[in-house]
């Protein structure tokens, strides 16, 4: 596959196992990645991890704002295959009909589930038991090609967005590598996806982060972990925000949703719609991550009792 000539795109740290395992086994031409941006409080202009990647390579990189606009360089590059990873645009036609091997995406889900660019978030938050990576030819919507090959991946108990991600970002580069000497033989399978089975995973929005303890123990278990370790779960607790990072629940009944039922010295427990939430891992407003037992030894433990969280 060396002299298979590649452009890659792709911009977060999930997508750099996939560029690392093509610039190993085949010729990666162009690596195209979104803009910098600036990060932190300083606003320090930052590179994609993609792009660090490519440049330690030494392999030219192209930056564009608005791709379906700005694509020459990608043509120019004469590519055999266009593939694409939590790259975070929508390619336009023109580069999709222009490699002699398609543009192949690599995607975090079983689809036609889970389109779009949250679908560890979602799969968490939704309770799965498993889920896997898609190959799959790509086309002018939204995560909807036929599918080359899927391969599955269960969901463990223990498992959060950082090992979730973590995992998948291996898995989908090492199916990618079994994968494309069959594209390129034409050997590969191309099924279309159930249209009737689609499920969409939009990007996290503020909102989707607060905890809501009218709704069950369980629901809230999922949502704290597939928010964990970003963008956080959150809380609000004598009319300051609180992160949550890390939960446990006991089912029980309860005659009030919201309220600080138990506390003791290493534990605090809020209801919820059909038990207790305990929080076991949190990041107050202005402080670190702490375990709730730290964070515990700095309050009064009986004015806590009966408090509304929010």
């Amino acid at each position: 596959m060396k002299n298979v000539r590649v452009v890659f795109m792709g911009t977060p740290d999930f997508a750099v196992p996939v560029l690392q395992k093509l610039m190993e086994n085949t010729n990666v031409v162009l690596v195209v990645s979104q803009p910098d941006k600036s990060v932190g409080r300083k606003q320090i202009l930052t590179k994609t991890p993609v792009k660090m990647e490519a440049e330690k390579k030494n392999i030219p990189v192209f930056q564009p704002t608005k791709i379906k606009e700005d694509y020459a360089p990608i043509l120019e590059a004469k590519p055999d295959i266009i593939i694409t990873c939590a790259y975070g645009q929508i390619i336009p036609k023109v580069l999709l009909d222009a490699p002699k091997y398609g543009c192949i995406n690599v995607h975090a889900s079983l689809l036609p589930k889970y389109r779009g660019g949250a679908p560890i978030h979602h799969a968490l938050i939704n309770g799965e038991e498993k889920t896997g990576i898609t190959i799959m030819y790509m086309d002018e919507a939204m995560d909807s090609g036929d599918i080359i090959r899927e391969v599955e991946y269960p969901i463990k108990e223990s498992d959060n967005v950082g090992t979730l991600h973590d995992a998948l970002s291996i898995l989908g580069a090492n199916t990618l590598i079994e994968t494309l000497p069959s594209i390129f033989n034409g050997t590969n399978e191309r099924v279309k996806q159930e249209e009737d089975k689609v499920t969409f995973a939009y990007n996290i929005k503020r909102e989707d982060e607060h905890l809501d303890f009218h709704k069950i123990g369980e629901q809230l278990k999922n949502q704290v972990r597939g928010l964990n370790p970003w963008p956080l779960a959150n809380l609000l607790f004598q009319g300051e925000e609180m992160k949550v990072l890390e939960v446990h629940f006991v089912k029980k009944e309860i005659e009030e949703v919201g309220i600080v039922q138990e506390v003791t010295k290493d534990t605090l427990g809020i209801t919820c719609q059909d038990g207790i939430l305990y929080l076991d891992k949190i990041k107050p407003f202005g402080k670190k991550e702490m375990n709730i037992k730290d964070y515990l030894n700095g309050i009064d433990k009986e004015k806590v009792i009966g408090e509304k969280v929010e």
